[in-house]
């Protein structure tokens, strides 16, 4: 069976690019065990997945929503949502008999897959820009990954692919433009996070969930979770579920855009950055009646000193987004007063830092 990185072939050939998704003729009548919902259910873990679900009545009362939760994705071993991704990536990679596993990314995504492919024993490559954070470069390399720097995003991507073309690289990222999701094995463990919500929240469940995107991994995993449990008869309705972008990108798109073209911002949200947007993004807003809001850098800073001073939560800056932008989907009649929030913390905030501009063999 082909694992597809680039897509669905035919939809790549119409260019008209879209990633391909696991699906499930039949799903278990109870959620007993996650791991039965999940493509390998029992392969090895460094404890991923069951993160804290906190309420902040306090911050609900100030925003205007009936209730809000936190989903801290920053509890996962590395620190962020990306181990949900790796964890079945690195699967993957040894069930198809790969000696390597490779990712672009300039931070967590590149820390979780050393992680995972560390425990697994196989070889990883994150392909980098000379601008790393040395955190996340120390923390990649303490898992014995090797780091290469491209002097742009887009010659990461174009090392990474001919790499993968060539056979010598199990990739766990996203290497074409335009732009389909990550690996769809890794994209699919995503779904996990709306089984876990579905068990914390019981009964009261939400009605929006805000999640930080660039090209909508985790914002379609949740939503197609969400669906399945529908499917499954969990669930009656679905809960509405917003992209959090800091230029507008999927915003354009949902307007009439061609999702295909670029859409250039700077912003310091650097880890929803990018100037791609997939189809994938669309399909998740589209099944959940969701829809994407933009925010700016200077009130994203202040939510995040806020979360940090006021209720104890230092999330990285883009993760901290998702706050300014359910204020924003509040002021604009988006979310209504009556909502039951989700913010969906996709990771810690300790690896941030200045830009990191020596030290990493370059490949060009």
């Amino acid at each position: 069976m082909a694992d597809y990185f680039e897509g669905c072939p035919i939809c790549l050939d119409q260019n008209m690019p879209a990633s391909l998704a696991i699906d499930y003729q039949d799903l278990p009548r109870s959620l007993e065990r996650v791991g039965d919902w999940q493509a390998y259910p029992d392969c090895p873990t460094l404890g991923e997945g069951n993160t804290p679900l906190v309420r902040m009545q306090g911050l609900a009362n100030e925003i205007g929503v009936h209730a809000l939760h936190l989903k801290n994705e920053g509890a996962n071993p590395t620190g962020s949502h990306k181990d949900r991704m790796s964890r079945f990536v690195v699967q993957r990679a040894l069930q198809s008999g790969a000696e390597t596993v490779a990712a672009a990314s300039s931070g967590n995504a590149g820390v979780s897959l050393a992680a995972y492919a560390a425990q697994a024993g196989l070889d990883c490559v994150i392909v980098t820009t000379p601008a790393m954070n040395p955190n996340w470069r120390r923390a990649i390399e303490m898992h014995g990954a090797t780091l290469l720097a491209a002097q742009t995003p887009q010659r990461r991507w174009q090392v990474l692919a001919d790499r993968v073309r060539a056979g010598d690289w199990y990739p766990a990222t996203n290497f074409i433009v335009p732009a389909v999701g990550s690996n769809p094995f890794g994209v699919d463990g995503y779904r996990s996070l709306a089984f876990e919500l579905f068990l914390q929240l019981g009964t009261y469940a939400c009605t929006d969930i805000i999640v930080p995107t660039s090209r909508a991994d985790l914002l379609w995993g949740i939503a197609r979770g969400y669906c399945d449990l529908q499917k499954a008869g969990l669930i009656d309705e679905l809960p509405r579920i917003h992209a959090v972008e800091p230029f507008a990108r999927i915003s354009n798109a949902l307007a009439g855009a061609d999702y295909r073209d670029h859409f250039e911002g700077h912003s310091a949200l650097t880890s929803i950055g990018g100037s791609t947007v997939t189809y994938q993004a669309l399909d998740a807003i589209a099944s959940c009646g969701g829809s994407a809001v933009v925010v700016e850098d200077e009130p994203t800073y202040d939510d995040q000193r806020r979360l940090a001073r006021r209720y104890g939560f230092y999330l990285e800056l883009s993760s901290a987004a998702v706050l300014t932008g359910l204020r924003k989907l509040v002021a604009q009649g988006t979310v209504g007063r009556d909502a039951r929030v989700v913010l969906v913390g996709t990771s810690s905030g300790g690896c941030e830092y200045r830009a990191f501009s020596q030290g990493i063999a370059s490949v060009d």
